[in-house]
């Protein structure tokens, strides 16, 4: 009786394995795979990162020496190559600082474009509005500069922002709704800035305007 239970028992076992064997090894495949691929996008994802690091370490010294071609060949590397990483949109932010100096103001703004538009840091996206809406300034392309600011930065951002939106309307002769971005500047900085004295200039000086 035991040695015919074990056979009906093996007998049924492979009944089983014939009907859904395929479908088991299937699913065990895919699930070897589905590990494996994730084990190689994180690993392809740490390469990148360390080759990006290693590439910043350059565009670095590069800053440090002043060298303007290097380091608008560099960040151009970095964001073509790595541009998923976070080193892309600190390059981007590099190259438009380094444009913005030399009077390239068209090319800076293509660069801090690229970090509003694709940079991972949502910190390093707000601070290149607020610079690229300081080069819209610079290119007297002043309801361009309010679309930007309009966008908003974040709390941390909120000085800053308003700073430059007085700057703006001022250039517009908006001379009331200048008063009121500095008084929101003035209001959101802290009193231990130093910045404050700066903008408390520019406010007094918009407000004899009036």
């Amino acid at each position: 009786m035991y040695d015919l239970e074990e056979q009906e028992k093996i007998d049924a076992l492979k009944a089983w394995w014939k009907q859904y064997g395929a479908m088991v090894i299937a699913a065990v495949i895919a699930f070897i795979g589905g590990v494996g691929g994730i084990q190689g996008w994180q690993y392809y994802q740490r390469s990148q990162a360390e080759q990006a690091s290693i590439l910043f370490s350059t565009l670095e010294e590069a800053v440090a020496k002043n060298d303007a071609n290097e380091i608008r060949n560099v960040s151009a590397e970095l964001i073509e190559r790595f541009g998923r990483t976070a080193y892309a949109g600190m390059a981007g932010m590099i190259a438009g600082k380094v444009e913005h100096d030399a009077g390239n103001l068209e090319v800076a703004a293509e660069r801090l474009e690229w970090v509003v538009e694709h940079a991972r840091s949502e910190p390093l996206r707000a601070l290149a509005r607020l610079r690229l809406a300081g080069v819209r300034l610079d290119q007297k392309q002043h309801d361009a500069a309010l679309r930007l600011l309009d966008a908003g930065g974040g709390e941390a951002f909120t000085p800053l922002y308003a700073d430059l939106r007085g700057d703006v309307l001022m250039a517009q002769g908006k001379t009331e709704e200048a008063v009121a971005a500095y008084d929101k500047a003035l209001e959101t900085t802290p009193e231990a800035d130093p910045w404050r004295n700066v903008i408390q200039v520019k406010r007094d000086a918009v407000g004899s305007l009036k």
